[in-house]
């Protein structure tokens, strides 16, 4: 359906059939439509169960919880709850006051960005489940595996020390899932306006970007500049992430567009994961409740983490 859409406008209402452009507009019209569809049934469905699972519950499941099954529930909640920048704040201190351990709560904020279940399908309804399937499992995998070695450094000494004093009070969301099904539909709808209405600008840019991709940047142009799936290309896909600002559904529609163009898959899923979990907007609204330290260590394990994921995956690749 998406791509008739894509052939109608591009190919017969403007007849750019087999030209840079035409390429290029079909993608963006396929893509376009694809996304925001998807968008829009994900997140209004996942807003009714979403309304029994708000931020103060989330704080309530975690509360005194400590070891690997405190871990497993962190990243599990991270990943069907997509909490934005602006609500990590209102969480990390929630956290804290309810005695959950920074590591944990680390594991949480890794997870929650960078695996959510919007994001989810529509990657899947963009580049396949294969490879949807190897970016979750290796961003929860992070995640968990974070948690430990975050906790090692025991950073609870570079938690701003506002944060062991403050008090949640307004901070938390307000509790749709006691007023019936008018009430959780409220919710959903209000979910999809401000979900979509907040991210829409950046699904524009992505899917811009991944067209002028793919219509006019040659593929042998777009190897050279990713390189071989080497650790430096990697390490440079990663640096290249850190400031763009996207949520994991704005950039998927570039990603789609560097793999069409040849570049390892390793190197795709490193530049992925950078942009959403470790661009310098998001680690500038981190900094507001710890100190430089912390951050320095959490996006170092981050970038070092990305990393490797991206050369494993690009030499398992090359040896299959």
């Amino acid at each position: 359906m998406f791509d008739a859409l894509g052939d109608l406008v591009a190919y017969r209402w403007l007849g750019l059939e087999g030209s840079p452009a035409g390429a290029a507009l079909h993608f963006f019209v396929m893509d376009v439509a694809k996304i925001l569809v998807l968008l829009t049934t994900v997140i209004y469905l996942m807003g009714w169960l979403r309304a029994l699972l708000t931020p103060e519950r989330v704080r309530a499941m975690m509360k005194g919880r400590s070891g690997p099954g405190a871990r497993l529930t962190a990243v599990g909640l991270g990943a069907v709850t997509p909490f934005c920048s602006c609500s990590s704040i209102p969480l990390f201190i929630g956290f804290v006051e309810a005695g959950i351990p920074l590591g944990v709560t680390l594991s949480f904020l890794i997870a929650s960005p960078m695996v959510n279940q919007v994001a989810v399908v529509v990657l899947a309804g963009v580049v396949g489940w294969q490879m949807t399937a190897i970016y979750v499992l290796t961003g929860l995998t992070i995640a968990f595996v974070g948690g430990y070695v975050l906790q090692a450094f025991r950073l609870e000494r570079w938690v701003e020390d506002y944060v062991w004093k403050i008090r949640m009070g307004e901070a938390i969301l307000a509790d749709p899932g006691n007023g019936g099904l008018r009430a959780r539909h409220d919710y959903a709808w209000n979910e999809v306006r401000q979900i979509v209405g907040r991210i829409w600008k950046f699904v524009l840019i992505g899917v811009g970007i991944g067209a002028f991709i793919h219509g006019y940047v040659p593929a042998d142009f777009v190897a050279r500049i990713a390189g071989d799936g080497s650790v430096l290309s990697v390490v440079v896909a990663v640096l290249a992430g850190i400031p763009m600002y996207s949520d994991a559904v704005g950039i998927i529609p570039v990603a789609e567009a560097l793999l069409g163009k040849g570049v390892p898959v390793g190197t795709v899923l490193a530049f992925m994961m950078a942009v959403v979990a470790l661009s310098l907007p998001e680690m500038l609204i981190l900094r507001r409740v710890v100190k430089w330290p912390l951050l320095g260590v959490f996006a170092g394990y981050l970038a070092v983490a990305f990393v490797l994921v991206g050369v494993g995956l690009n030499a398992l690749r090359s040896v299959s």
